[in-house]
């Protein structure tokens, strides 16, 4: 006996308004940061505009990645296209390493001559974009924890942020002291940052497209208490994984024994799953065994 429960509503319905909202506070401030960057002659300016750009086309591709997961259901894509998130997610992720191995090239070519910058256009220009990189932060804090597609773009708004911190800091160094190889040092700083925290974004996303189990849930805890329901003598070919973001399926087999109604067994499994697993999709194969000859039968 097979039992499918299956719920594709995964409510992505009304998380890309945070988005949308975000995408278009950055993308006015853009273009005010890459000038000012030109004009102050600052990589950490510049480089924090970079990432910008880039926080502009990971808004915009975690927007797409949620309208296109809405899509429905088709003989194809018996899913649907939730995964389309995760694929943002990792794209989002490495972009920000390529956009940190940008920052180090251009930040190493400066440390051996570190040019003249005007500090204090530099501080203006920066603190305006802390302010800018700090409220689409809040817009999409609410919402990261659900979706690895938002956490990706809220990292590259963190990662901004952080940026627009270095160069506030790098302004005042400069300001205060003439000391210029702050700008390229401060950069670097602010990399290894972006690369500390982008890292467990991109770790998530492989584990997912990689059907790895979920880090949500302890594997062997749910084979031990699916084991502890009474009349469930064994589970095996157990196979736990995340079509999205928080949204889990299993397919499991379970030994039951024969004098036990399969309908109580797999009530009680399902329940079990949902309530202390959060699991709603569930694939389970009940298999009887004689308390005699020990003889598997599968139905």
């Amino acid at each position: 006996m097979e039992s499918h429960r299956h719920n594709h509503d995964h409510g992505t319905t009304n998380r890309g308004r945070p988005l949308a909202l975000a995408l278009a506070i950055t993308s006015i401030y853009f273009i005010a940061e890459v000038v000012g960057g030109i004009l102050t002659n600052s990589l950490a300016l510049l480089s924090d505009a970079g990432h910008m750009f880039s926080d502009i086309a990971a808004l915009a591709l975690s927007l797409v990645a949620f309208r296109v997961a809405r899509r429905p259901i088709t003989t194809t894509r018996t899913f649907g296209y939730h995964r389309f998130e995760i694929l943002a997610a990792l794209l989002n992720g490495l972009t920000l390493w390529l956009i940190v191995g940008a920052i180090f090239h251009a930040a190493y070519h400066r440390i051996s001559d570190p040019p003249e910058v005007q500090s204090v256009g530099m501080l203006v220009v920066a603190t305006i974009g802390l302010v800018v990189n700090v409220t689409a932060g809040l817009i999409l804090y609410g919402s990261q924890r659900e979706s690895l597609n938002i956490r990706g773009a809220f990292l590259h708004v963190v990662g901004d942020a952080l940026g627009s911190v270095g160069a506030i800091a790098a302004g005042l160094i400069m300001l205060l002291t003439e000391w210029y190889l702050a700008d390229p040092i401060i950069s670097i700083f602010i990399g290894v940052i972006i690369l500390y925290t982008s890292w467990e974004l991109v770790k998530d996303s492989v584990n997912i497209l990689l059907q790895g189990v979920p880090k949500e849930i302890e594997l062997d805890k749910l084979k031990l208490e699916l084991e502890q329901i009474n009349g469930v003598t064994n589970v095996h070919d157990l196979h736990v994984w995340a079509v999205t973001s928080g949204v889990f399926t299993i397919s499991v087999h379970a030994v039951v024994e024969k004098t036990v109604a399969n309908d109580h067994v797999l009530e009680r499994m399902e329940r079990l799953l949902a309530d202390r697993f959060h699991i709603h999709h569930s694939t389970i194969q009940i298999e009887h065994q004689n308390r005699e000859s020990r003889e598997l039968t599968a139905f």
